[in-house]
């Protein structure tokens, strides 16, 4: 008897997510050069980002 594909494969949560939490897109801010330490304090309504491996 085989599996039910919607049963997925046992590799299914290192698949790469498409969304970034806060502190990933302040890292990802910080490397565009778009975050400052101490000038930027808010950290909602962020901009958003492109995904950066």
């Amino acid at each position: 008897m085989s599996r039910h594909p919607s049963y997925g494969k046992s590799s299914k949560s290192a698949k790469k997510r498409n969304v970034l939490k806060r502190f990933e897109r302040v890292d990802v801010l910080r490397k565009l050069g778009r975050w400052k330490d101490g000038e930027n304090t808010r950290v909602t309504a962020l901009p958003k980002t492109p995904i950066v491996p």
